[in-house]
């Protein structure tokens, strides 16, 4: 498809505007902000490095309809702040808070990160810094696309912020988001380089805002799909390995994920895992837990505390997500595919068999136990499914990361110092060879692929 030019204001990832206008979590328990620490910026591996403070803001004199495209041509500015704070600066903790709105326009965080540039810096003439090649993924955030940095050549990930709906603002969860990456640098979680903000004339014309991210070649629903490559065991333990690196240091930052999935796993063509989209994800206190919606986590990864109306919960509901993907890296299916909360219930009394107060004491205290507690006794089937795919270490771990009761589940860290990964044979190997798959393998067209393949079956129906 034809490239598209992509421009406009660049927002460093260390934005203090964000970390200003949302010093702490607005609805649940949260680590507060403290404006005393700096988060330090380092530009994108072998990009052109944007000097903080050697640009000013030159919105574009062009007009620009409401109702834009992702094709549509802006202005760029540079708007890194300086790493350290000059001395003449007011320290950010003098700032005055008073005047904080609950829910800040973009256009006032924009004015805010403005001030910190200098009025005397040497403009830079306007381009276009990004051309989109393709539409990789799309959800109810929006849409991604892989796109072309017109500098350097690199491809990176944009991700659009859905606006049309935000009449008087920066939509918060997308703020949030922003605000957490930026605490986030681990080889196992995807990194933000930037934002890209699209703007007509005015700052009143602001419609359009992209997450610009490193770019992975793969998801992991999109890579298990394919028949090109055919995994080992040691290629699918790096996996397995890669993902609980991540939720250990997630859960280490006092990061809860929410939304553990195939889609939200990617995967590049050196053999690279890492953990994406935290539209979903929390801080959380570690010494006590907290009190969340149990409306998170997509169906077929959601741990049975939340089916059961929990609302105190920590990162072992990640761990549970986290044995739903071991299990679909062998299957290459997801395990649990159920319809609804009850469905999805009865696919794992199935497959555990059902939980007793032995193995679950505080299951009959959850809201809504009494309500979908099983009718009748199932007993554990789960080794004799696996075990024509798994090791016995294998299953060892597969069990305690589905283990029932949360407080007996075991953690990513100790996950990672089980048989499976230090002593069972064969040790893992990142498959370094995917660069030999032809295209790119993700889970909008894996989609795409099933419901042409539906529509064939449809039709062929209709024929005979």
């Amino acid at each position: 498809m034809p490239t598209s030019p992509v421009r406009g204001f660049r927002i460093g990832r260390a934005s203090t505007a964000v970390k200003r206008f949302f010093p702490g979590e607005d609805d649940e328990d949260a680590p507060k902000w403290s404006p005393a620490v700096r988060t330090q910026v380092y530009p994108p591996p072998s990009t052109a490095r944007f000097i903080p403070g050697t640009a000013v803001p030159t919105p574009s004199s062009r007009p620009v309809p409401a109702e834009q495209s992702t094709a549509q041509s802006l202005d760029v500015k540079t708007v890194n702040p300086p790493l350290e704070t000059p001395q003449h600066q007011q320290p950010e903790h003098h700032l005055p808070t008073a005047a904080t709105p609950a829910k800040p326009s973009l256009q006032q965080a924009l004015h805010l990160r403005d001030s910190a540039t200098s009025a005397n810096s040497p403009q830079v003439s306007s381009g276009e810094l990004y051309e989109i090649v393709s539409q990789v993924g799309e959800g109810t955030f929006g849409k991604v696309y892989k796109a072309r940095n017109s500098l350097n050549g690199l491809h990176v990930a944009l991700k659009r912020i859905r606006m049309e709906t935000e009449k008087d603002g920066f939509p918060v969860t997308a703020m949030r988001e922003i605000k957490l990456l930026q605490s986030l640098r681990n080889d196992n979680v995807v990194q933000l380089y930037e934002m890209m903000v699209s703007n007509g004339m005015h700052l009143s014309s602001l419609r359009s805002a992209y997450m610009v991210f490193e770019y992975m070649d793969h998801d992991l629903t999109g890579i298990l799909a394919q028949t090109q490559f055919q995994f080992t065991d040691a290629h699918l333990k790096s996996f397995c390995r890669q993902m609980l690196a991540g939720l250990a240091y997630l859960h280490r930052k006092g990061v809860v994920h929410r939304d553990i999935k195939g889609s939200n796993i990617l995967v590049n063509n050196r053999g690279e895992l890492k953990l994406a989209d935290f539209g979903l994800a929390r801080f959380y206190q570690k010494r006590r837990k907290s009190d969340y919606t149990n409306r998170v986590i997509t169906l077929w990864y959601r741990p049975p505390e939340l089916l059961f109306g929990a609302t105190v919960y920590g990162p072992e509901v990640d761990m549970w997500s986290a044995g739903c993907i071991m299990l679909e890296l062998f299957t290459k299916k997801p395990i649990f595919q159920g319809n609804d909360e009850l469905h999805q219930l009865e696919f794992i009394f199935k497959i555990l068999g059902t939980p007793t107060v032995e193995q679950w004491p505080s299951v009959v205290n959850l809201p809504w136990y009494e309500l979908v507690k099983p009718k009748e006794f199932m007993p554990s089937h789960f080794r004799d499914f696996f075990k024509k795919w798994l090791s016995p270490a294998g299953l060892d771990l597969a069990e305690q990361l589905l283990a029932y009761d949360p407080q007996k589940r075991i953690s990513a860290l100790d996950a990672m110092r089980t048989p499976y990964f230090l002593t069972e044979e064969p040790p893992e190997a990142r498959p370094v060879d995917l660069a030999t798959l032809e295209g790119e393998w993700h889970e909008l067209e894996t989609k795409r692929e099933r419901a042409k393949k539906r529509r064939r079956t449809e039709e062929g129906k209709m024929t005979q």
